[in-house]
Formats: structure tokens, sequence, C-alpha cells
């Protein structure tokens, strides 16, 4: 038999590598493509960021040359407003409701009730310790905007009214599908808005006095149709 090897005395193991991970495992066209990835979501972010923040900051150079590029990337998902902050916070509970006009699938026309859409909202975040940016503000931000945009009579003021129109249309319609309004076979025609305005009651130290009886305010009807139709018809509605 050939004689054992003598053990070597003093010589260490060669230490094992560890795993890779995260991007350092990926092959290096891969992780070329990641830092890319990652490179385009840091500008987009910055590019937001800075749009919003001249949409929100004072008049100055840069807005006033290209504050229509701004508005069209804010307006209407984006926008913000002061309504927290002092010294005129929002001291109002608004409820808005949308209820349809449905042809049915034997062709009769049938309206439905009521959907409170700011109950539904409330139900969605009560309870929920991360509730979405929707849930909290989508219908909300609609309805101030809606608000801002239209005179007492619920004319649209300029392009910016229009637009308010489409957005609430087009949440009414997505809100309506979700809750199956229009029925086996049935198609939504068109979508009515209202909503309900109270006061928050001050705090007895204040003493400020303010109406207890709800403000009520119902839109015209809006037409719906699908390829796109029900925005003109909208516009036309609110023209006449």
């Amino acid at each position: 038999m050939p004689p054992e090897p003598e053990p070597r005395i003093g010589v260490a193991a060669p230490p094992e590598r560890e795993p890779r991970i995260g991007v350092a495992a990926l092959s290096p066209r891969y992780q070329v493509g990641a830092v890319v990835a990652l490179a385009v979501v840091a500008i987009a972010v910055c590019a937001h960021i800075g749009l919003v923040f001249l949409h929100v900051a004072p008049s100055n150079t840069l807005t006033k040359q290209h504050g229509s590029a701004v508005d069209e990337w804010v307006f209407p998902e984006f926008e913000q407003n002061w309504k927290l902050f002092a010294p005129n916070p929002l001291q109002q509970n608004i409820s808005v409701q949308v209820r349809a006009e449905v042809s049915t699938a034997d062709g009769s026309i049938r309206t439905t009730g009521w959907y409170d859409l700011s109950a539904e909202d409330g139900r969605a975040i009560d309870g929920n310790p991360l509730p979405s940016h929707t849930q909290q503000n989508e219908l909300r931000r609609a309805w101030d905007f809606f608000v801002a945009t239209h005179d007492s009579d619920d004319r649209p003021v300029g392009l910016r009214g229009t637009l308010s129109e489409t957005y609430l249309r087009r949440i009414a319609v997505l809100r309506l599908d979700r809750d199956d309004a229009a029925g086996p076979g049935g198609v939504v025609e068109r979508v009515q808005y209202r909503s309900r305005t109270t006061n928050v009651e001050p705090p007895p130290w204040s003493g400020e006095q303010v109406s207890d009886r709800p403000t009520l305010r119902e839109l015209p009807w809006w037409p719906v149709s699908a390829g796109g139709e029900d925005e003109k018809a909208g516009k036309e509605g609110s023209a006449a």
C-alpha cells in the first residue's frame, strides 16, 4: 500500500466564498439593466417632486415660462392645496353621492338609487392602518377640483372646468361598475352627482356660531357612452 501523505502543518484551509445576494448576484448584463432602471425611476421621482414644488411655489421665472407644462402634469391627479393648515382649515363634512340611468337587457330604462361614494371610501379607510391614496383623496380632490372650476350654475370656467367634469365622470363610471350598478346585461347611459355639505360644530370655547343645516348641491345628468363619446357629450351638455 502507498504511504499516506503526511499532514500539512500550519497551512489554513482557503475561506469559503460567501454567496452573492441582491444586484451583485446578477450577471453583468442584468446588473447594467438594474442600474439603468433605478436611474430612470430616480429621475422620474425627482422630476415629479420638482413639478409639484413649482406648482405650490410662489410665482417665479420658471412658472411664468413653463406654467402650462407644470399644470398639464399636476392636474387633476396631483393638485395640491393648503386646506389642512391655518388660518382657514377645512371645517366641513362633504358627502358625495352618484346615481345612474341604466338601459337594461330588455331595453327598458331604470334609475338606480344614490350610491354614497364618500361613505364607501370611509368604510374602506376605517380600521385600515395603511389606506391607499386613492381611498383617501381621489374622490375628495376630484370634487374640490370641480367646485373650484365651476360657477354657481354648474357651468365650467375655462378648460380646467371641462377637465374636472371628465375626471368626475370617469370616477363615477368606475365606481358604479365596481358596485355592479348596471346589473346583468345593463349599460350605464347617464350619471348624476349630488353633494351634502354640513359644517363641523366648533368647540364650545370658541364662541363661534355656524349653521347646522346641510347644504345640498345636485348636478345635471351627464351622458355616458362607449368609445370616448361620453367626454364629448359631457362637454356639450355642460355648455348648454
